[in-house]
């Protein structure tokens, strides 16, 4: 019985240590083979969201909003001049406590607003899609704090295993997956944030916390106050 649960306690949460394997048997796939295989039923499942919305897909730009104390990733699509709300996934796994991201290893999901770099068709949970953490807000950050490890390899991705990022289940992150890499990674934005700035004011801010996450935190309220349901 040990020997079981040990195993079903390896395959679930050191996807990241046997999965590369894996795929080097099975062979990796490319961007195009699962694009044409979530053809149907992820684009059907996102189309009736937009339908849903009320709105035409696909749009030409979206906003990803994480709410990490809610535990929800809200998509939000521009269209005819405005934002407007289209769903909100739940987030089913994400380590760490209200604040940004500071080193490898602390198991914090970060804070602030994000570009997407590229999608990875081969990721150990299933798909993902890769964060541009740090960027330049936390790298200067870091470097006049002398934080040499700011940590890095930072997604939302499928399965429900996280250590700093938002994992958000398989039939999700093939729908975030499908919109983004149809109206392209450079039309969307991630904002993370401790809690819904919308809701509940982000200050003031922990006296624990640096200086500098009371700019972070206005950043972050200013870039929220855009979308209201």
């Amino acid at each position: 019985m040990l020997i079981v649960f040990s195993g079903i306690v390896f395959y679930i949460y050191a996807r990241s240590l046997w999965f590369p394997f894996y795929s080097q048997i099975a062979g990796a796939k490319t961007l195009t083979e699962v694009m044409d295989s979530l053809e149907k039923d992820a684009k059907s499942r996102i189309g009736k969201k937009f339908n849903n919305a009320k709105l035409i897909f696909p749009v030409k730009k979206i906003a990803l909003l994480g709410l990490k104390q809610e535990k929800q990733l809200e998509v939000w699509a521009y269209q005819q001049g405005a934002w407007h709300f289209v769903h909100s996934y739940k987030v089913t796994a994400a380590s760490g406590v209200a604040g940004p991201k500071l080193r490898e290893g602390d198991r914090q999901v970060p804070e602030g607003i994000y570009t997407i770099p590229w999608l990875n068709p081969n990721s150990s949970y299933h798909l993902s899609i890769k964060l541009n953490y740090p960027n330049k807000f936390d790298l200067k950050h870091a470097n006049d704090e002398g934080r040499l490890e700011p940590g890095s390899d930072i997604f939302i991705h499928g399965k429900a295993v996280s250590i700093g990022c938002l994992a958000v289940g398989d039939e999700a992150i093939e729908e975030l997956f499908y919109l983004t890499q149809v109206i392209g990674k450079e039309n969307v934005k991630v904002i993370i944030a401790p809690h819904d700035p919308r809701e509940k004011t982000l200050f003031p801010v922990d006296k624990n916390k640096p200086l500098w996450v009371h700019d972070l935190y206005r950043q972050i309220e200013t870039a929220f106050s855009t979308f209201k349901k």
